[in-house]
Parts: C-alpha cells; sequence; structure tokens
C-alpha cells in the first residue's frame, strides 16, 4: 500500500517544456496521500510547481536533503561552515568557474552569465548579482541565519575535473560534492542524502508511515540511496544506469509523464 509519494523534479517530473503536464496534475490530484517534492532546488524554484500540484500545504526537500521546510519553516536543516564556504568559493574562482551561493531563498551570484541566465530560465528564481567577496562577507555577518545550503559551480569541463576534484579532496569531511553533469558540481553538507531526509521527514511529520511504504521516483545519482531505500523505488527511462540498477520498478521518459503513468497503474 502506498502511503506517500516522493518525487524529484528535474529529469523526472517535469515534461520536455520544464513544467508539470495537465496530465500529471490530474494523477496527482487523485490519489489521495501526502506528494512530497524532493530536489537539488531551493525552496522558492519549487513553491510554484507545489501549486501546480496543489500540494502547497505539504513540505518539501530542498538541496539534496540538505533542507527540509514545511510552511516556510524548516523542519531539518544542514549547512556549510563558514571557513569552508571561503575555501570552496575560492576554489571555482581562481578556475574561472561560475560559483553560485544558496542558503534557504538565497541565492547569489558574482555576474549574470550565461550559467546564471540558464538557471534562472529553469527555475523562475531570480538571484542576487553581486561580488564574491561582498557576499562572502555577508555570511560573515549573518552567522546566526547559519552557512550555505548549496554551493554551484558550472563551466568548462577540464577547469570542473580540477575544482571538483580538489574540492572533493580538501573538505572531504565537511561536504558532499555531486557532479550533476559534465560542467556541474553540486556542493553540499556532508551527510546530506535525500534518504535521510526522507526518515528525518517522516519522524517529524508522517510517524506513522514507514519508508517501505513510499513510492519514489528519480532519474539521477543523487537519487540512488533513496531509490533503493523505499517500497517502490522507481527510475524513469532516460535515468542512469546505476539508478536503474538498484530500482525494483521503472517507467516511461519523463517527457512522456513517466511519473503519472507510473502512479496511474500502480497506485493502490
Amino acid at each position: 500500500m502506498i502511503k506517500l509519494i516522493a518525487s524529484d523534479i528535474d529529469g523526472t517530473l517535469l515534461d520536455a517544456t520544464r513544467n508539470i503536464s495537465a496530465h500529471t496534475i490530474a494523477v496527482f490530484r487523485k490519489i489521495p496521500v501526502p506528494k512530497i517534492l524532493i530536489s537539488a532546488r531551493m525552496p522558492n524554484a519549487m513553491y510554484y510547481l507545489q501549486r501546480d500540484l496543489d500540494i502547497i500545504n505539504t513540505p518539501i526537500i530542498c538541496y539534496n536533503g540538505a533542507l527540509i521546510v514545511h510552511k516556510l519553516e524548516p523542519l531539518f536543516e544542514l549547512s556549510i561552515p563558514l571557513e569552508t564556504l571561503k575555501s570552496i568559493a575560492a576554489i571555482a574562482s581562481d578556475l574561472s568557474l561560475h560559483v553560485s551561493l544558496y542558503r534557504n531563498n538565497e541565492w547569489f551570484v558574482s555576474q549574470e552569465d550565461q550559467w546564471a541566465a540558464r538557471e534562472i530560465n529553469n527555475t523562475r528564481v531570480q538571484p542576487t548579482v553581486q561580488d564574491l567577496a561582498k557576499t562572502l562577507s555577508y555570511f560573515e555577518e549573518t552567522t546566526q541565519l547559519g552557512g550555505a545550503h548549496k554551493i554551484m559551480y558550472m563551466g568548462d569541463k577540464e577547469a570542473m575535473d580540477v575544482a571538483f576534484a580538489k574540492a572533493n579532496t580538501l573538505h572531504a569531511s565537511q561536504v558532499h560534492c555531486y557532479r550533476s553533469k559534465s560542467t556541474y558540481t553540486e556542493i553540499t553538507p556532508a551527510g546530506t542524502s535525500k534518504k535521510v531526509a526522507l526518515e528525518k521527514l517522516l519522524q517529524a511529520r508522517y510517524p506513522e508511515i514507514g519508508m517501505e511504504q513510499i513510492a519514489a521516483f528519480g532519474d539521477n545519482y543523487n537519487d540512488i540511496d533513496m531509490i533503493g531505500a523505499v517500497g517502490y523505488g522507481v527510475c524513469v527511462s532516460n535515468g542512469r544506469d546505476a539508478l536503474k540498477a538498484v530500482a525494483s520498478h521503472h517507467t516511461g521518459h519523463h517527457k512522456e509523464d513517466g511519473v503519472a503513468n507510473w502512479l496511474r497503474e500502480n497506485y493502490h
């Protein structure tokens, strides 16, 4: 019996236009269980999708599990300490990579370049554009708000190879480095995990539901632990081979409503 649905967003739930299709909305609205969006995105890049699905009153899991938010209030969070944040930002800056810094609903970039423009288009969120030094000073002045929930490098593959290796080597005990694409590296606090975040959410809001009663959907490496831990772990057909190997169920392409079609056929 499926008692909760958890779905990744990009490459999983969105259609070819990077929206949620009318078919997916209709299927989700018919199923009377909590539906949780779980993504590398920041909260502001998820709220409009919650509105489309009519699930605005349910929690969301952001930054690959580093932050759980319910009605604007954090339920659980991990953050990258200031000194580590400075070092990781310097690695990207020295290699002329784009660096984005995220905390809660704050997103900072040093310039609105092609990489920032791509993220603006994908997430419908506008960043604060200012010098990296100013952003780091702001984090230092507001330590009471915590460190960063995510740092993202974007840029040339060869430079990214170097930056990824360096960040991973210098700060392996403080952060988790994840190469979502050859030109993207997402850096979150050590211990960040979609599986752990789901477990924390169940403890906080749904103690009557077990992991074996969750249907979870994903496409990428950061979904592996979650998909392997739930009762119904579903990989879309465009997913990574490593995820397909651990998934207990498979469905169609994200551009062809794979999530909605699986739920329509298998929810009971």
